[in-house]
């Protein structure tokens, strides 16, 4: 679905979603698509210290070279937050960029952190890979062309966020 509808994606892997699966985002890798990095274990990093970040940021970066090949410049802190021991940690494992996201795709809709709905140049937009379970009898394909309808109805294209950080 995203090569044939020509969407670029930064996939931001967790270890404990995706431990027994790694192969499976392949294929998107394969495409140009980014890997990042997320954790191992999904924590509230703001609840962690510095050490204990570093062993979750450094240990993911490690586990995503190995598979995919490159080591992640890229990496969004587990519900978006995140403190300064998190950006030393992070800076220790090789990466050049904390990522957070203005806006996030929703099954049917988009849910905006601005009270206007409004996107604007620049902003990231946070998306799930999802199951059936998840879905509510949508499909990751209509879950999808539905974000896009909202992005251009607003005049806006999808772009590699790796082409602007």
């Amino acid at each position: 679905m995203m090569r044939d509808l020509g969407i670029p994606v930064t996939m931001f892997l967790t270890d404990a979603a995706i431990r027994d699966d790694y192969r499976y985002f392949a294929p998107l890798a394969a495409l140009g698509n980014g890997v990042a990095n997320h954790t191992l274990t999904h924590p509230n990093l703001r609840t962690l210290g510095r050490e204990a970040q570093r062993r979750e940021i450094c240990g993911q970066q490690a586990k995503l070279a190995k598979e995919y090949g490159t080591t992640p410049r890229l990496f969004r802190p587990p519900y978006g937050n995140w403190n300064e021991d998190t950006r030393a940690a992070a800076g220790t494992c090789g990466v050049e960029a904390i990522v957070l996201w203005r806006e996030s795709m929703q099954i049917t809709n988009m849910q905006y952190q601005r009270g206007d709905r409004k996107l604007r140049p620049g902003d990231v937009i946070l998306a799930h890979f999802r199951g059936p379970a998840e879905l509510k009898g949508t499909t990751m394909t209509r879950m999808t062309a539905n974000l896009l309808r909202h992005i251009q109805e607003q005049g806006f294209t999808v772009a590699r966020l790796e082409d602007y950080l």
